[in-house]
């Protein structure tokens, strides 16, 4: 049996909601949609695609770490955006993190997102082969 361990962010979300930023089980990390927000809530890159991409992909990796993996581990990530005509500048942030890695992608446009400052959500599956 694998031993699981969730992985906070410390957002006072988590225990309202109910999730947890990553969890690892055995070889797979999950981790959870991501938005440009910090721990108290506030966004960050307001009305930027690009640096709401970029402060979230920062989270990921950050949250990928201390589950005991990497970037490089990524196979699959998912993006969530308010308005799809900015793909460009989410997948060029997107490329920047893992141009070399090349997870299986998504990019789709959504309604809206729980504060209407975030504009990009992004989710991450990893595999340690």
């Amino acid at each position: 049996m694998s031993i699981r361990k969730n992985i906070a962010s410390g957002s006072p979300w988590e225990n309202i909601i109910g999730y947890s930023r990553a969890v690892r089980i055995g070889n797979l990390v999950e981790v959870s949609g991501t938005t440009a927000s910090d721990e108290h809530g506030a966004v960050f890159g307001k009305n930027d695609f690009a640096e709401q991409t970029r402060y979230i992909l920062n989270k990921i990796e950050s949250a990928l770490k201390e589950a005991g993996v990497s970037l490089k581990d990524v196979v699959r990530t998912r993006i969530y955006t308010t308005d799809i005509s900015k793909w460009q500048e989410i997948g060029k942030v997107h490329g920047d993190f893992f141009g070399t890695i090349k997870p299986a992608a998504t990019m789709v446009e959504i309604k809206a997102l729980v504060n209407p400052e975030m504009l990009v959500e992004i989710e991450a599956t990893a595999w340690i082969g």
